[in-house]
């Protein structure tokens, strides 16, 4: 009887102690991690974004995810020509409290020119994350992120395994379509369905 009146306390210390650490935890704004950034709290080089509140460093960007980069910037550029804007490795708002850094981001073009207003939600039709090292994490919380969001589709490009994981249909914070396609198949964006890539030219 004593040795489990010790383990039920100790339990309930340590219950009591998460608790006090959840407390402790401060989540910020996107407002505030603006000014952060404008008052130089971040080093230059310093790749960070803000997730659900929390400032989270982004992987470093190795030789495969820089090259998907470049080969989709130069594909979809070429491929929309004057149909939209691709926003390459720029922020964009997501919530009052998350503030991601997509690798890149296709735009639809409005009245209102990107200089003089922030791009939103509404403004999304393509968002696309290259995952070399980070693929879990973009499974998951980004997934989770840009679904209950209401980001129409998003492409998780896995660098390590040449192959492109799309995903449609967001409802309740998940997408209620995904399909996976290797290297030997092609990709087309719901929003623009007459440009065809090839998976195969992503990773080249």
């Amino acid at each position: 009887m004593e040795t489990t009146a010790r383990t039920g306390a100790a339990g309930s210390i340590l219950t009591a102690m998460a608790v006090e650490i959840a407390r402790a935890r401060r989540l910020f704004t996107v407002e505030e991690y603006r000014r952060m950034a404008e008052a130089g709290v971040f080093r230059p080089d310093e790749r960070v974004e803000l997730i659900d509140g929390e400032i989270v460093e982004m992987s470093p960007i190795g030789r495969r995810h820089a090259n998907c980069v470049n080969n989709l910037n130069r594909l979809l550029i070429l491929g929309l020509r004057e149909h939209a804007i691709v926003s390459p490795q720029n922020s964009i708002q997501i919530s009052s409290r998350s503030e991601p850094q997509p690798d890149l981001t296709v735009l639809r073009r409005r009245e209102v020119p990107y200089r003089d207003e922030d791009a939103t939600v509404s403004d999304v039709l393509l968002l696309i994350e290259v995952a070399d090292t980070s693929l879990g994490y973009d499974r998951t919380v980004k997934l989770r992120l840009y679904a209950t969001a209401g980001i129409p589709e998003f492409w998780i490009v896995d660098a390590s395994g040449e192959a492109i994981e799309v995903h449609r249909s967001p409802e309740r914070g998940r997408y209620r379509e995904a399909e996976r396609l290797p290297r030997d198949r092609t990709v087309i964006p719901l929003a623009f369905p007459d440009l065809v890539l090839s998976v195969a030219d992503i990773f080249a």
